[in-house]
């Protein structure tokens, strides 16, 4: 690190730790040399050690504040806050930590008085944060339109980045990443998002070169490896990924992030046991639309207990009624507790829909005939039909050409699948590409579509407000479904996202 980003990551307070041989010893130089290196963990704990012997060193307590910030840690801050202030600490920084200890604590009303007054990038970044977790999206948009008018500011431009990222906002992010690197560049959070946007932008070897790089810089962080592994997942290269993620279980056990990420490679290599034992003690608490609820189940109906399974997965649907997996998944949990007339009921939304793939029909298929049903044939009739084949060699010209960027081949392909006028995934896809093509036009038409074969889905609700964002057109309408769908939908960070971009639309 350049001692200009070290100027830039440390305020001067922890600077003057530099200075506390005097009941700090090596440990204040070590918690020093840690944060500098982007290992909060490691700050922390020779924070706290430095403390037992120097309890009111207020630079140390400063950067023991930082480091659990940085690390998520509300409650940890909060406690610390009180001894630094016993230490006779003050400053506007202190409103800051307040604010956002406050803001991790799930307090976004209390974080937003603490920065009140301030205007400050800091200040303004806890408040665009405080005003998302409030859903007041517009004030959101408008608090880092505000903070990025000012002085450059890593952390600002970061967690701007980061909100453009979700947005599908590349040039936004693009943008955002700029300040990063001409202020910090060789910093891990400035390596996080180039990594994340090269990702989403397809170039992957780019990616996987920056997420290398920021490994071996960071070797005690957790995120650089996460990262990593779930580009060698996305490549099929599991066993690569999974030694990635072991090396983050080895740092930190216990970080939510990487038991997300060891029980999606253990599902990958199909090892239920270890996804049901990992997640088993979180069972109570497991959200069963989130990626660890639904692998939870899945597992449950892999090692024979289906009731239990059925039970998540139904949640699951009834919460996000849209996620075609949680559907698929509540149908074979069905079919395998023997409620064949359930799974095809459960089913046929996706099984008549002109998408519908080999393992949609396939389970309509075994339903049906579960419960002695006549669909059952049909759509095993279906599944063999030519025109079955056309439809799924037209769909896999579409994804190649999404996937290459090919937005008239996409659009193209789509339209030679039969039944596509009146599908609402079909319409939700050529909105997508014709959006992404320019052609503003088209794209209303065919989200419009989407959303009238398809009223009450979050996604199509979503897509029509979506494409007007994108066109710069009807700008109420524009705001009133995309507050709809991030209502339908409060967990979908796109959507939330999508409308702090709207509030910047105006």
């Amino acid at each position: 690190m350049t001692s200009r980003t070290s100027h830039l990551i440390l305020a001067p307070l922890f600077l003057a730790l530099a200075a506390c041989g005097q009941g700090g010893g090596d440990h204040a130089g070590r918690a020093r040399a840690a944060f500098a290196a982007d290992d909060y963990a490691g700050a922390r704990v020779e924070a706290l050690a430095a403390l037992e012997s120097d309890g009111r060193n207020a630079d140390l307590l400063a950067l023991l504040i930082e480091s659990q910030l940085r690390m998520g840690d509300g409650d940890g801050a909060q406690a610390t806050l009180r001894r630094l202030i016993e230490a006779g600490r003050g400053g506007p920084e202190l409103a800051r930590w307040k604010a956002e200890a406050a803001l991790l604590r799930g307090q976004p009303r209390a974080a937003l008085e603490w920065v009140a007054n301030d205007e400050s990038a800091g200040g303004w970044r806890i408040r665009a944060a405080a005003l998302v977790a409030l859903k007041d999206y517009a004030g959101a948009s408008a608090a880092y339109r505000r903070g990025t008018a000012g002085q450059p500011d890593l952390l600002l431009a970061r967690d701007h980045a980061r909100m453009l990222l979700e947005a599908q906002d590349w040039t936004g992010a693009a943008a955002a990443l700029a300040v990063m690197q001409r202020l910090a560049p060789d910093v891990l959070d400035t390596r996080l998002v180039a990594g994340e946007l090269a990702l989403k932008q397809g170039r992957r070897d780019e990616a996987a070169k920056i997420y290398d790089d920021a490994i071996a810089a960071s070797p005690r962080r957790v995120e650089p490896l996460l990262a990593r592994a779930a580009l060698a997942d996305m490549a099929g290269k599991v066993d690569a990924a999974a030694a990635l993620v072991a090396r983050a279980a080895a740092l930190a056990p216990a970080d939510p992030r990487v038991i997300e990420m060891t029980v999606q490679v253990a599902a990958e290599k199909g090892d239920w046991e270890q996804v049901r034992t990992t997640l088993a003690p979180q069972e109570a608490d497991l959200d069963p639309r989130s990626p660890n609820g639904l692998k939870y189940a899945e597992a449950l109906l892999a090692l024979n207990h289906p009731e239990q399974a059925r039970a998540i997965f139904a949640k699951a649907l009834l919460l996000s009624p849209q996620n075609p997996f949680a559907r698929i998944m509540l149908g074979e949990a069905e079919l395998a507790t023997g409620d064949g007339a359930g799974a095809l009921r459960t089913i046929r939304p996706l099984a008549d829909s002109a998408l519908a793939g080999p393992r949609e029909l396939d389970l309509a298929m075994r339903a049906g005939r579960a419960a002695h049903d006549p669909a059952g044939d049909a759509y095993a009739a279906r599944l063999a039909s030519p025109a079955f084949k056309a439809a799924q060699a037209a769909l896999g010209e579409a994804r190649a050409a999404l996937g290459r960027q090919d937005w008239a081949g996409a659009m193209a392909a789509v339209q030679r699948v039969p039944g596509a006028d009146g599908d609402a995934e079909a319409q939700k896809l050529l909105a997508f590409a014709a959006s992404k093509a320019g052609r503003a036009d088209e794209a209303l038409a065919h989200a419009d579509r989407a959303l009238e074969l398809s009223p009450r889905n979050p996604d199509m609700i979503h897509l029509a407000g979506l494409v007007r964002l994108e066109a710069g057109r009807d700008h109420e309408a524009m705001v009133r479904l995309l507050k709809q769908a991030s209502e339908a939908d409060p967990a979908n960070r796109l959507f939330r996202a999508d409308l702090v971009r709207a509030g910047a639309a105006r």
